[in-house]
């Protein structure tokens, strides 16, 4: 599916990261894998450090201390909230929905449009897509997006697989009308039938949690999870992505005319970093214009790594200059996405520590 944008444009971007942090060199020990095999791991893999959420924190706690932050430097106002879309994957509550949490914790007017979307790592993009189209309507002039994720509560420390490169954020985008933006466009698909290659099995009503989803079981690669836990078919996911990725991507910028020469930025979802540069290949990018440095020091934390890559490496350049950037997004459903859009100048790009202690790392 292709879809096009006009008059619309982000003016704010904030990350929210758990100031807690663990490093893998400390984990090795609870896969069943040797210190030798774990290392070289990390060194293709780009693992080191990620930042996962103490205790029971949830989405809606790093979502508000967000909005808290912005409100108190002024750089946004409860009052211009006309839409709060939330997109996650480890909501609050089965109900209601986290959008409708965020909205009461904040104090938000009985007009404001509040929406989940349980998507994940393709979760950035699709938000964008869903603002845009809210912000056809006169009623609403600000869409406040939030991405947010804390997997790390439903994966096995034991789990080598996922364990050491998944970590837990949140983002807040503003996207607003602007006559003047340029023209975004976007595609989009999406492949059901090949769900089952990134699923949590236990925890729905399909397979509600119980003493027998809690067990753990050893798979053939030594792994050790329990059904209410991710579970990720690396090899099927690895393929998924080489095969669709650079497909989309090249005529996304086929049919508009785009070079690959002429995009700035390619901010992409942050698997981990041997994935980013063999999708860098395929698609005939240099490294430098696809970072690849998220997971090595936050972890990946879904969806929220495309602004996290965003914040972490171009913040200073996207407050005084507008880039052309193409956002990519890939994962769980199986989906498949990419936008291609002018940034910038942002009112605001940073990122912020939770619990805040006034770190500003962009």
């Amino acid at each position: 599916m292709n879809l096009r944008f006009a008059g619309k444009r982000i003016t704010g971007l904030l990350t929210v990261l758990p100031a807690y942090e663990r490093l893998f060199v400390d984990e090795m020990a609870n896969y069943n894998f040797s210190p030798a095999r774990s290392l070289k791991l990390k060194a293709v893999m780009g693992y080191d450090r990620r930042r996962i959420v103490e205790g029971p924190v949830c989405v809606s706690d790093l979502a508000v201390a967000g909005f808290e932050h912005l409100f108190a430097r002024g750089q946004l106002a409860p009052s211009d909230i006309g839409a709060l879309v939330v997109v996650t994957q480890s909501p609050d509550y089965l109900m209601p929905g986290t959008a409708s949490v965020i909205h009461g914790r904040l104090g938000l007017g009985h007009d404001v449009f509040c929406l989940d979307i349980n998507q994940g790592c393709a979760g950035f993009v699709i938000g964008l897509m869903q603002a845009f189209m809210l912000l056809e309507q006169p009623a609403i002039t600000k869409v406040a997006l939030v991405n947010g994720d804390v997997l790390s509560r439903k994966v096995s420390p034991r789990d080598r697989n996922s364990y050491p490169l998944i970590g837990d954020g949140a983002a807040i985008t503003i996207v607003e009308r602007d006559p003047a933006a340029g023209v975004i466009h976007a595609s989009l698909k999406m492949d059901g039938s090949r769900g089952g290659a990134l699923t949590i099995p236990a925890g729905g009503l399909r397979q509600p949690c119980s003493a027998e989803t809690a067990a753990m079981h050893e798979d053939a690669e030594g792994n050790v999870r329990a059904a209410d836990h991710l579970v990720m078919d690396g090899s099927a996911v690895f393929n998924f992505v080489m095969t669709e990725v650079p497909a989309l991507v090249d005529a996304l910028l086929r049919d508009t005319g785009t070079s690959a020469e002429a995009v700035d930025a390619f901010l992409f979802h942050q698997p981990n970093r041997f994935m980013l540069h063999k999708l860098a290949e395929k698609l005939g990018i240099p490294y430098e214009k696809m970072p690849s440095n998220v997971v090595e020091h936050y972890g990946n934390s879904s969806g929220v790594t495309i602004p996290v890559a965003t914040a972490s490496n171009f913040a200073e350049r996207l407050r005084r200059e507008t880039l052309t950037v193409c956002f990519g997004g890939f994962g769980v459903g199986l989906t498949w996405s990419a936008l291609l859009m002018p940034l910038g100048p942002l009112e605001f790009c940073e990122m912020i520590d939770f619990p805040s202690q006034g770190a500003d790392h962009g």
